[in-house]
């Protein structure tokens, strides 16, 4: 591959000129006869069986070229912005070939870069920082979670149903005067106060006992993903099959050592002490990091192409999708579930994506700015991280990972390490 001109034809956008040799196009050319040539008949030879010379003579000598030049014009392109010292980004390529025979082609692509971007008063930026004091009131709050989390469920006779009581119930939802798809079940159990349903819904089972019908009314909230119920008012028709309630166990030494490796009340309360203090060293670092991303985001000056959105939207749902197969679930699946369409999902992350693009350029033009390099060492001690986390070889890790990309993570998190070690805590006035 050789790069013939490199010219900025718009914002982001740049017109490569390429040309592949000859010797490497008639290899691509041969390597898509010997895929294709099954599938062709020629009168005299049987299928798939006719030279490459006589195909091309019944068929044009340019047969094989279109996909031959399909095989080869993306990695011709990346080698081509590389040399020009263009950071490209996957997005729509205009391509036209110019020249197309035996000696190579020559083809002129248009592609979509990165932008450039400027960013300053990055040193200094003021956070509020998160308490990092734990009180009593937090241990006894952990201990409680804890208590619950040991207790067990029962049946009650005597009383109403109570918030965070776990309910049984059928329930069948009407919209003017008729059931509504996906409203109905039986035998649901609910816990009151989780918020699992609209609002309004959970609310109007409280103070009614178990055996009893009824009917609440609630409104459907105007985001609601079904566009048919977006506002609506309805109704729920009830039938209340079973309370329970939670029944703590004893907060005693027994109860300690059945949950812990301590033998006494006090001897786990200093531990889960110790614990909540680590959380809330990680939650203020994460705050204080949170803060910072934000006004990164805000500092940034650039003119960012869509494409870069896009592609981080589908990387978070790719990520997304993964979680979801890894409880058995798939993407389609929760869709139909929640009633969301393929438009509204990329909505609901397109926030989220814009911050991370934002943050990531900012980073990278900061680590530039000071030097922030990631060395042979880094690179080498991020791949066995990885290989660690995915319990797989290094030499896999190495093939799946491009050092480019593990270079540009390391150098953006010496970037934000460099921006909170020169950020200023808020100081009340």
């Amino acid at each position: 591959m050789t790069l013939k001109s490199s010219n900025k034809v718009e914002t982001n956008r740049y017109e490569l000129v390429v040309e592949i040799d000859g010797e490497t196009f008639m290899k691509a050319v041969e390597a898509v006869y010997k895929r294709q040539s099954k599938n062709i008949t020629i009168p005299g030879f049987r299928k798939g069986k006719a030279p490459r010379r006589l195909i091309e003579k019944t068929y044009g000598e340019g047969v094989f070229y279109e996909d031959a030049i399909k095989d080869l014009y993306p990695a011709a392109i990346v080698d081509a912005a590389n040399e020009a010292g263009l950071d490209i980004v996957r997005d729509h390529v205009d391509l036209d070939i110019e020249k197309a025979d035996k000696d190579g082609v020559v083809l002129k692509a248009v592609i979509t870069v990165e932008p450039e971007v400027s960013i300053k008063d990055y040193k200094g930026i003021e956070f509020t920082p998160t308490s990092l004091e734990i009180t009593e009131e937090d241990v006894e709050e952990e201990l409680k979670r804890i208590q619950k989390r040991n207790s067990r469920l029962v049946t009650v006779e005597d009383r109403a149903a109570e918030n965070d009581d776990v309910v049984v119930i059928d329930f069948k939802g009407i919209l003017d005067g008729e059931a509504f798809d996906g409203g109905s079940a039986e035998n649901y159990s609910l816990t009151i106060g989780s918020g699992a349903f609209i609002p309004g819904f959970e609310e109007q089972i409280i103070g009614h006992k178990s055996g009893e019908e009824f009917t609440i009314d609630v409104t459907f909230p105007e985001d609601y993903q079904a566009d048919e119920l977006k506002g609506k008012a309805v109704q729920f028709e009830i039938k209340l099959h079973e309370i329970k309630m939670h029944e703590l166990p004893d907060v005693d030494d027994e109860f300690v050592k059945d949950v812990s490796e301590f033998d006494t009340v006090d001897e786990y309360k200093a531990d889960l002490k110790i614990k909540l203090e680590e959380s809330r060293k990680k939650e203020a670092e994460n705050n204080k990091e949170g803060q910072i991303a934000e006004k990164l985001g805000e500092l940034l000056e650039a003119e960012i192409p869509e494409a870069m959105f896009e592609n981080r939207i589908d990387g978070i749902i790719d990520e997304f999708s993964m979680n979801l197969r890894s409880q058995g679930l798939n993407l389609e699946t929760y869709m139909q579930f929640t009633g969301l369409t393929e438009e509204k999902l990329r909505d609901t992350y397109r926030s989220r994506a814009e911050s991370q693009v934002k943050v990531g350029l900012a980073l990278r033009k900061i680590a530039e700015l000071e030097g922030l390099k990631a060395s042979e060492e880094d690179i080498e001690n991020k791949y066995n991280e990885l290989a660690e986390s995915y319990k797989a070889d290094i030499s896999r890790v190495k093939a799946a990972f491009d050092s480019k990309d593990i270079a540009r993570d390391i150098e953006a998190d010496k970037a934000m390490n460099f921006v909170k070690e020169n950020a200023v805590e808020k100081t009340e006035a």
